[in-house]
């Protein structure tokens, strides 16, 4: 009977825990990090008191509910790297990222946030903006990218691309998809490239989690 009522008991908290991380899943898409732990907790009909035994802030949360897409993420970047036509892999790379960003706006959230005890996504950052500056610098090198072309440059198209989530639901991806061929032909190196403005540092802001999101 004690051992019936243990796995009784391991069933129903893994079952408290994969709804609170699907709750947790769905708000933070939908609306970014700005919701509380007590919204999770009612999305999910839990408890406040169960929610934070299984997740004691709501960074440890937010690690667990988006490794999976910080995976996607880096898959998307390996593959743009491992193409041997490396402007063809960083076309791929920008559409790509904006498409998944685009399904989940506290995934970008939690990419560029200033809080520094999301350490999952320090380093997720930095792996992944190293990557990306070896295939801007083989893609320049090839002559597809524009030679004034910077890492910052990209780094504004991700922020800018958070403004998709405000489009409905139904054309978020194909939103995504037609600014990423918008961004793509501005990267395009070409006889016309106009002298392009400084660059704002972002690269360095976003490795520094100096970013403008908040985490709650």
């Amino acid at each position: 009977m004690t051992d019936r009522l243990t796995r009784m008991l391991r069933a129903d908290a893994k079952h408290n825990r994969d709804r609170a991380i699907e709750a947790a899943r769905a708000l933070f898409s939908e609306r970014g990090l700005d919701v509380t732990m007590r919204e999770i907790a009612r999305r999910a009909a839990v408890g406040p008191a169960t929610l934070y035994r299984r997740f004691p802030t709501k960074q440890v949360l937010v690690d667990e509910v988006f490794a999976e897409e910080r995976r996607a993420c880096e898959g998307i970047v390996e593959d743009g790297c491992a193409d041997p036509d490396p402007w063809r892999g960083f076309c791929s790379v920008v559409e790509r990222v904006l498409v998944l960003n685009v399904r989940n706006q506290g995934f970008v959230d939690a990419f560029l946030s200033e809080n520094p005890s999301l350490e999952a996504f320090a380093a997720h950052r930095a792996a992944v903006l190293r990557m990306l500056a070896d295939l801007v610098n083989r893609a320049q090198a090839a002559g597809g990218l524009r030679r004034d072309f910077v890492l910052d440059d990209l780094v504004l198209v991700l922020l800018a691309g958070r403004g998709l989530s405000a489009t409905p639901p139904a054309f978020r991806v194909a939103a995504a998809r037609r600014f990423a061929a918008l961004a793509i032909d501005s990267f395009r190196a070409s006889d016309a490239n106009a002298r392009l403005p400084r660059p704002a540092p972002l690269a360095a802001a976003v490795l520094a989690g100096a970013g403008a999101v908040p985490t709650g």
